[in-house]
């Protein structure tokens, strides 16, 4: 018999506390424990190590019903719940052509057990059940006019806009009815560019609807790649999402919903910037920097504006201003309005942050000054400025952990004169230099 390297056991009636999936994907079956219903409906972290917000457990029990009060779906994995009686139960991958669950099992009486598959992401499983030695139910995977939901954690910018893309290329290789969910700010700017889509908030889910469910995130811990198939350290941050659904990760600009965008918000030409984010190592640490950008800028006839959400960045005694000479358009407004700011501007200039990914959806060309990620993080543009010379890409290194809690997480040379130095040595005349590469620049 087959080792059951890809195999949760739930027992509806039972209230131990789950296995650490990370460490039970090699054992025996003999070794395996049985874990309460509920338990298990607990998604793993996301983004660091604290669940992230927005993302549903699949319903209790399995959303459908097979012969002989078998019930199976696809919700978080290939799951199958059996009652009571002796049974042999196989998962197969129909693509890799292999089995990767076949056991023999026996249900005491007046009690149901669930299996579920360790892999989260989208596997094209088969589900074969036995009774004694007689095939009683098959089947396989078929997403066409079924119900699928994708879910987006609630309160990202960046991610939700490179990952959203990708629900598009599932729809169109499935022909599932598919629903997404995520926050309402991104609703409202793409919801009318994919009629086809369902898309809902959070609390609008009902996950005993769904045949099968996929969570999108970056899964910082998931050593085993049970939520993942490539960690998305090795892949970049939005084509993750690609091979989480098993659809093409070629990169594709998120489609924009902006009528109130048309006209533009100033009649002279000017360059929009997003100084601002979430941590410093994102930041462009260099001292003179911004200063020198805008005053650039503005001798090259563009007005400068500024629409981070806040004037002023920071924690504890390190705090991030606006640049001195630009104009301050920030606030938290409307992202429609930020958007229109930037879909008219000859150019856009940030960092690894969410309004460099709402710039790369509108069109406008990006000059990205980023240190802490590797290249393949974000996507592609030609006006990227990175120094090779400095410290970089921790963040893409699976040794180090990053930390969100942490505004200064510098992992290497946190606390010295070192700290931050990949976007600190990035001189103000090497993005002058990328920014005169742009056509039309100064014109």
């Amino acid at each position: 018999m087959q080792r059951g390297h890809e195999l949760q056991v739930v027992a509806a009636n039972e209230a131990e506390s789950p296995p650490d999936v990370s460490a039970t994907d090699a054992r025996p079956l003999a070794k395996l424990s049985a874990v309460s219903t509920s338990e298990t409906s607990t998604s793993p972290a996301v983004s660091g190590e604290t669940p992230p917000s927005g993302l549903n457990p699949p319903a209790l029990r399995p959303t459908r019903q097979g012969p002989l009060g078998i019930r199976y779906d696809f919700n978080r994995g290939m799951r199958v719940e059996l009652p009571e009686g002796k049974w042999r139960i196989q998962f197969r991958d129909t693509v890799a052509d292999c089995v990767v669950y076949n056991v023999e099992v026996e249900v005491e009486a007046g009690t149901s057990k669930c299996w579920s598959s360790l892999k989260r992401y989208y596997v094209p499983f088969e589900l074969t059940v036995w009774k004694g030695k007689e095939e009683v139910f098959k089947h396989r995977m078929d997403l066409r006019d079924e119900k699928v939901l994708i879910q987006f954690p609630v309160g990202t910018l960046g991610d939700s806009l490179g990952w959203a893309p990708y629900a598009e290329k599932f729809l169109h290789k499935h022909g599932c009815r598919l629903t997404c969910s995520m926050g309402q700010p991104i609703i409202d700017l793409i919801e009318k560019s994919y009629p086809d889509i369902e898309f809902v908030t959070p609390d609008k889910v009902k996950p005993e609807d769904y045949y099968a469910t996929y969570n999108i995130g970056l899964f910082f811990t998931d050593e085993q790649c049970n939520d993942q198939p490539y960690d998305h350290r090795f892949v970049g941050l939005h084509r993750t999402a690609g091979h989480i659904l098993g659809v093409d990760p070629t990169e594709v600009p998120l489609r924009l919903h902006l009528p109130e965008a048309d006209t533009r918000p100033i009649p002279e030409k000017y360059v929009v910037i997003a100084t601002k984010a979430t941590t410093q190592a994102k930041m462009w640490n260099h001292r003179d920097g911004w200063r020198e950008i805008v005053k650039f800028l503005k001798e090259h006839g563009y007005r400068v504006i500024c629409i981070d959400r806040e004037a002023a960045t920071g924690q504890g005694y390190v705090w991030n201003q606006i640049p001195h000479g630009c104009e301050d358009e920030t606030g938290d407004r409307p992202l429609a309005e930020r958007a229109r700011w930037i879909k008219h501007a000859d150019f856009f200039i940030g960092m690894s942050s969410g309004l460099s990914w709402l710039a790369w959806a509108t069109g406008t060309p990006v000059v990205l000054i980023s240190g802490f990620s590797h290249p393949t993080t974000e996507f592609h543009t030609p006006y990227r400025v990175i120094n090779l010379h400095a410290c970089n890409g921790c963040w893409n290194d699976p040794k180090l952990l990053f930390d969100h809690h942490d505004f200064l997480w510098c992992p290497r040379h946190k606390g010295t004169p070192r700290q931050f130095e990949c976007t600190g040595l990035i001189s103000p005349g090497q993005v002058k230099a990328t920014i005169q590469t742009i056509p039309g620049f100064g014109a």
